[in-house]
């Protein structure tokens, strides 16, 4: 009954989003991949509001669910029936009376098992795609038969472009520059090889008045030169390489560098993606704890390696969920890394116990959840001290982040803390 009730309410959503969609006829920009998303889908949309009327995804609503709320300008209304009812008035609206609708929506795009992304593309199909990063060993792999099975989904949007359509893809990306071929779109790319369109290169810390405030990086586009600066975040290309993808979409639409770098000032990646957060005792946080995936933790551990200046590197780290097969050995082989990269390894959950077994010089401390390492860790931090946390979202890495900010009225600008999330705490 449960998945009848599930169904039921996203073949409704569904229909009354590609109505919508059909009525008002606005281009669709679809972000999609492994990693990267919605920082990729908030700098893209920055760009194309310097020259259209733009909706993006809010947060990380890229499912059959997320994708209509933001086609019909609604929040998720939860458990709230009333919400609900407020929806549907909403869409009722939209589809009788006359309304300034967007004439240009920014659609992050998601699959969690096999299926989800032809469900979205029959919502709404693109005109431009941009895809980030498509690794080895995805997130969700573990609802495939193989990561090629990830990546081919992914990928999906695509293959639905109409002949001449911008793809963006990132040039670093084997598998994306090899599908990308089979397409009769219209490929630009972007990232740190030569052969990139937007191409980024001196990748490196931002740093004010001695501080650690960002990265920054060189960037060229055809003739034209200039720099990305990333501020309130840190993750080396990761920080860098959405704001470069939102470059190639300029470039797609006409918008020159030097605009598309001036309305990248105001952009600042979402909570829980790489921030940098004032710790207790002089301590600082690289607050990376919305999600987590090998490839994901692999960047953020170069990043916590080359931090200037840190007194202690401490990596807390939570488990990687939906792997699979792959669980074990990549768990395994982040261990190391991780004991490599950090003076202290803190492994949060289950899986993350693999840590200590793995080789390096790091000392390793084990808790069984976040609210435990909260817990050990809230009176543990020194000056200098630097600590990145991150976890897949249902260990909820916030709480470690929280626990050890200097102001707690910093909170408010972590990850999960609407009241439906804390009411799960």
């Amino acid at each position: 009954m449960k998945r009848f009730f599930k169904y039921s309410v996203a073949f409704f959503l569904g229909f009354m989003a590609r109505a919508v969609v059909r009525r008002y006829r606005p281009r669709v920009v679809m972000v999609t991949g492994s990693v990267g998303k919605t920082s990729t889908k908030d700098a893209v949309a920055e760009v194309l509001a310097t020259r259209f009327f733009v909706r993006k995804s809010e947060k990380s609503f890229n499912s059959e669910f997320g994708v209509p709320f933001t086609i019909l300008g609604a929040d998720n209304p939860w458990g709230n029936p009333f919400a609900w009812l407020t929806l549907l008035k909403r869409a009722i609206v939209l589809l009788t009376l006359p309304n300034r609708y967007p004439d240009m929506l920014v659609l992050e795009v998601g699959a969690d098992r096999p299926g989800d992304l032809a469900r979205i593309l029959r919502i709404a199909t693109p005109d431009a795609v941009v895809v980030t990063r498509l690794p080895d060993v995805p997130v969700h792999v573990e609802a495939y038969a193989s990561p090629e099975a990830v990546r081919e989904e992914e990928f999906a949007p695509a293959h639905a472009l109409p002949a001449a359509a911008p793809l963006i893809i990132c040039a670093d990306d084997a598998y994306a520059v090899e599908a990308a071929k089979n397409t009769p779109a219209r490929i630009m790319t972007y990232g740190v090889a030569a052969q990139a369109d937007v191409r980024v290169g001196k990748i490196g810390f931002f740093e004010e008045a001695g501080a650690v405030k960002g990265m920054r990086a060189a960037v060229k586009a055809g003739e034209e030169s200039g720099e990305i600066t990333a501020r309130g975040s840190v993750g080396g290309a990761t920080q860098i390489l959405p704001a470069a993808a939102a470059l190639a979409i300029a470039r797609a639409f006409d918008i020159p560098l030097a605009e598309a770098l001036t309305a990248l000032e105001a952009y600042e990646p979402p909570p829980g993606r790489g921030r940098l957060l004032a710790g207790k005792n002089g301590s600082i946080l690289i607050d990376d704890s919305y999600n987590s995936s090998p490839v994901a933790v692999e960047k953020a551990l170069e990043t916590l390696a080359a931090f200037p200046r840190a007194a202690r590197r401490i990596a807390v780290l939570g488990d990687m969920l939906e792997l699979g097969r792959y669980s074990v050995a990549e768990h395994a082989r982040i261990g190391g890394l991780a004991r490599a990269a950090a003076d202290l390894v803190v492994a949060v959950g289950i899986r993350a116990r693999a840590f200590a077994n793995a080789e390096g010089r790091a000392e390793v401390v084990s808790f069984d959840n976040s609210r435990a390492a909260a817990k050990a860790l809230a009176g543990a931090a020194r000056p200098g001290d630097v600590f990145l946390v991150k976890g897949s979202q249902s260990i909820r890495m916030e709480r470690v982040v929280k626990a050890l900010l200097a102001d707690p009225a910093d909170a408010a600008r972590l990850v999960r803390q609407e009241r439906m999330w804390r009411m799960k705490a």
